[in-house]
């Protein structure tokens, strides 16, 4: 399971902070151009899990023109342009529901969420409290059954907000997550963890990604509140999950696995003899996709954990080494992370039946 740095963590949170202020240095868009990018907005959400306000963000198939800027800016990732706070294309679409990794943000993975939505799909995200850039902590982000209510908090917001209510086919609703998304995803479809297993391997590897950062925090998952990390979290609503490198899968329970009746892509990146352990969900791993009984993997190599973030700004890995921070920008020999990005977004567009870019 990823986890970064407070420093690289510090170089995220500018990431979101710039995406409040992308409207400063907005490009007007005319006629017909608007087809080539998504629209975007963003709202905050009630939970009634949390003390305060998600924030919340939205893509979607554009069908007005507005204004191109910048999603996502910051030092190190190049950003997402998007028309900002465009109309609904006329339609119904399936709805996903995102949930980002362990200290990242939902405007990081916008290269994602905006083809997916220039395919046809709306795409809904939050932050997380707690797992988020410039407000990760160990301690909270070990609070999982959190993550999956955020997720159900937002999809009961969108299913009654007129501005988007209308367009979305309530029996097509997927969650999708990377990293420790990636539990969160499985979690909201019914899949059970075991948080004492994940803390036997600990124990035995402390230096074990994932590891690493929960044991700076001093938290050993054999004496976590079970009630937020075990047990069945499923949201009804969800019709199936895609899960990429999810956080140390082999946790899951087989029982859960039998259980389950809905579709289910996972994606790894990477070939088996590179994927780290933590979140191999393939035959050198956890054996997820063979285990649960309607499952499809997907292997996308060369690639690493870390290519499934965004494309990295020509200064953006000089900044990484200047900060002693996880080289994320760096690539295995033979790589291409827009490559690697094609490949996710053909695997989970294939698996939704979105249809070419509009």
């Amino acid at each position: 399971m990823m986890t970064v740095s407070p420093s690289f963590q510090k170089l995220q949170r500018f990431c979101a902070m710039a995406a409040l202020t992308a409207c400063l240095a907005p490009s007007l868009v005319h006629g017909a151009d608007h087809a080539g990018f998504a629209g975007y907005d963003r709202f905050d959400v009630k939970a009634d899990h949390r003390s305060g306000l998600l924030a919340a963000s939205v893509w979607y198939p554009a069908g007005t023109r507005t204004y191109v800027a910048p999603v996502g800016n910051g030092p190190v990732f190049q950003p997402t342009q998007a028309l900002i706070g465009a109309g609904v294309r006329d339609g119904a679409y399936p709805l996903i529901v995102l949930s980002h990794g362990s200290g990242g943000n939902m405007d990081s993975l916008g290269w994602l969420s905006s083809e997916l939505a220039k395919r046809g799909a709306m795409v809904v995200a939050v932050n997380h409290p707690g797992s988020t850039s410039g407000d990760s902590s160990p301690r909270r982000s070990a609070r999982f059954a959190e993550r999956v209510w955020d997720l159900s908090a937002a999809i009961d917001h969108v299913l009654n907000d007129p501005a988007y209510a209308a367009f979305i086919q309530e029996n097509r609703i997927y969650t999708l997550g990377f990293s420790l998304g990636g539990i969160t995803a499985l979690q909201s479809v019914g899949l059970e963890f075991e948080a004492r297993r994940l803390g036997d391997y600990c124990a035995e590897n402390p230096s074990a990604p994932g590891c690493d950062f929960y044991g700076s925090g001093g938290v050993d998952f054999r004496k976590v509140d079970f009630n937020l990390t075990d047990g069945n979290f499923a949201d009804p609503r969800v019709a199936g999950t895609i899960s990429i490198d999810p956080g140390f899968p082999s946790a899951f329970t087989q029982s859960s696995m039998d259980q389950m009746k809905k579709p289910t892509l996972l994606i790894n990146l990477g070939s088996q003899d590179t994927i780290w352990r933590e979140v191999n969900v393939g035959e050198n791993g956890a054996q997820l996709a063979s285990r649960l009984p309607d499952a499809d993997l997907v292997e996308i190599s060369p690639a690493t954990h870390f290519s499934f973030l965004g494309l990295c700004k020509p200064e953006g890995a000089k900044i990484l080494r200047e900060e002693h921070d996880d080289p994320v920008c760096d690539e295995p020999t033979g790589a291409d992370r827009a490559e690697v990005h094609r490949r996710v977004i053909r695997a989970v567009s294939g698996f939704l039946d979105l249809s070419s870019p509009h």
